[in-house]
This record gives C-alpha cells, sequence and structure tokens, in this order.
C-alpha cells in the first residue's frame, strides 16, 4: 500500500545561488559552495528523487512509477511514462539569464521538451523584482536588433514583487528570475532551458556563458506583452482561504492559508496531489496505511493517487500549496 511520501532534496550548486536554502528550510548544503536550487521532487535522467520515509525508503521515485504507476498516477498523465512534476526551491542572489522554454509544437521540432511554470514568491528583498514578457508593443526585428547590441534588456518586461506572489510563466514566455528572492517553483517535467540573454556577464572561466539565441527566437512568444502576477480571488471555507494559482490543463496549484489549528479532511481524487509549507506547519495523517508525515516551511509530499482517508492537520498559522497534474484526458 503506499503512503504520503517524503523524498531527499536533490541540491544543485549554482554561480547565482547563496545558502538560504540552509537558513531559511534547514537543508544541509555542501560547505562554501553558492546553492541555488533544491529539486524537491524529480524524476529525471539521473536525477531520481531517492524516498525518505516509511517502508520504501531508499526506493527511488523513479522505481515507484515502473513498479507502482498506476497506484500512484490515478486517472493523473505520465509524461512518457514518468512523473509529470517537477518541484524545486529556488535561491537567487543573483539575477538569472534571459530565458525561454519551449511550447509543444516548437519543442517537437528542436527536439526538445516543453515546459510549463509557476513561480510562488517565498522571500524577496525589497524592491526585487522579476522579467515576464515583452514590454508592450516591441516587435520582434525590434528584439533582434537589441539582442545583437546588447540592450535587450530593454525589450523586457519588470515586475516588482513580495513574498506571496505568484507568476504563471506557459511555455513561450520569455522570463527571468531576479535577484535576492527564494521561490517554490512547480513545472512540468522537463529540463530544457534557452538563453537568449545574459545580461553581457561573463563566467569564472571569463568567457561568456553559452547562449541559444536561435532556438530561444524559435520559442518566444512575440505577442507576450507585459503579463502580471497572478490575481486570483480568496475563496473561505472549512476554516481556511484558497485561490487557484493555476489551473491549466497540464496542471493546477491552489494556495491554502489557515489561521488558526484545523483539522481538514483530503477529498478524494483520482490523481496525486504534491503539498509543499510556506510556512507553518502541515501533518498528512493517512488511517490506510498509518504513515503520517509533518512538513516544515521548505518541505514537501506526494499524496499518491490511490491514498484514502487522508487528513491534513495545521499546527496554526499556515500556508501551504497543493499542486495536481493533469488528466489523462487533457494530455
Amino acid at each position: 500500500m503506499l503512503y504520503p511520501l517524503v523524498f531527499a532534496p536533490i541540491l544543485k550548486e549554482r554561480l547565482w545561488g547563496g545558502r538560504n536554502l540552509d537558513s531559511l528550510y534547514g537543508k544541509t548544503l555542501p560547505p562554501k559552495v553558492p546553492v541555488g536550487e533544491s529539486w524537491e521532487i524529480s524524476d529525471r535522467p539521473g536525477d531520481a528523487s531517492v524516498i525518505a520515509n516509511g517502508p520504501l525508503a531508499g526506493k527511488d521515485l523513479r522505481w515507484l512509477m515502473e513498479h507502482h504507476g498506476a497506484e500512484l498516477m490515478g486517472a493523473a498523465a505520465a509524461l512518457d511514462g514518468r512523473f509529470p512534476l517537477l518541484v524545486k526551491i529556488l535561491d537567487a542572489q543573483e539575477i538569472l539569464s534571459v530565458q525561454v522554454h519551449p511550447p509543444a509544437q516548437v519543442a517537437a521540432h528542436l527536439g526538445s521538451e516543453p515546459k510549463t511554470e509557476l513561480w510562488y514568491v517565498t522571500q524577496a528583498a525589497p524592491g526585487a523584482q522579476l522579467s515576464a514578457g515583452l514590454k508592450a508593443g516591441v516587435p520582434r526585428l525590434e528584439f533582434e536588433r537589441r539582442l545583437r547590441n546588447g540592450t535587450v534588456a530593454q525589450c523586457i518586461h519588470q515586475v516588482p514583487v513580495q513574498t506571496g506572489d505568484a507568476m504563471f510563466l506557459p511555455s513561450g514566455r520569455v522570463h527571468a528570475l531576479g535577484a535576492n528572492m527564494v521561490i517554490f517553483e512547480i513545472q512540468q517535467n522537463s529540463d530544457t532551458t534557452y538563453r537568449v540573454f545574459d545580461w553581457n556577464r561573463v563566467g569564472p572561466d571569463g568567457q561568456p556563458r553559452e547562449l541559444h539565441v536561435a532556438q530561444a527566437l524559435a520559442c518566444i512568444d512575440f505577442a507576450d506583452f507585459e503579463p502580471g502576477l497572478v490575481k486570483a480571488d480568496w475563496r473561505s471555507a472549512a476554516g481556511r482561504a484558497t485561490r487557484q494559482l493555476v489551473g491549466d490543463p497540464l496542471f493546477t496549484v491552489t494556495e491554502h492559508r489557515v489561521a488558526r489549528p484545523l483539522r481538514l479532511p483530503w477529498p478524494v481524487e483520482d490523481r496525486p496531489v504534491v503539498f509543499g509549507v510556506v510556512n507553518g506547519s502541515v501533518g498528512i495523517e493517512h488511517a490506510g496505511s498509518g504513515q503520517n508525515v509533518r512538513l516544515a516551511p521548505g518541505q514537501f509530499a506526494l499524496l499518491p493517487a490511490c491514498a484514502r482517508q487522508v487528513e491534513l492537520t495545521a499546527a496554526g498559522e499556515t500556508t501551504f500549496l497543493a499542486a495536481e497534474p493533469g488528466s489523462a484526458a487533457a494530455g
């Protein structure tokens, strides 16, 4: 019988990273290196998350999909046989490159993978901003001209952000994560990124980082002007407030806020759910297996589709996200 699963994080050194994953979330980081990413739930080649709790501890998500895929996924669609979501925490101490992920039809032509994603800001310094989409009215020819002369940043739309903000990034939307912020990233299971501009920086070797200009230009949606942050209405019910951050055929994400201790039966749906805690504490109690977990900030759990009789408990003021992959019918 499957049960609520937690996984060991997969840490990624990045030049733009820092040490916030330790100070904020207690991740055990390697000493004296900038860590930019913690892959919390991953079924990527060479990066399969290892189960850290219960009878299946030591097995990984790749094994789980191969041996218990139907129980885990229910009516949700796998992605080429793999778990369809990739969940990360990013610690950006410097601005990332301007980049784009390919839409499905372009990805097929380029031999790559499409990627749509959500950014949820868990910490942002005063004045923090991210880049998303183009400034209103910027034509492709102007973008390409400024790309050649190193001033393309003037074409990119800047969005001020603060803690609790969210930005949806459909494939084809040019974007760059800004400096001095930490985010939860929930995305399609893909690792295809085309860098189109890197702020005229050089790497540790004194050379510019590789760009993918031709591929990026083939992917960018040049009609995507000045997108805004997610503006979803809050709804109150059963002692909590919720809002839907993403309602896409690929995946949905809802944000939940609880102001007091609460016990909440989780509705039975034939699909897996990924829970991630922003602040506070969430317990997941599974009567069927007797395997219960408690999540602190920066921790995630995967609830299999087959799990029934599940209750969530919040110890007090708590914010958490719940993400579900799309159905087989949605592709």
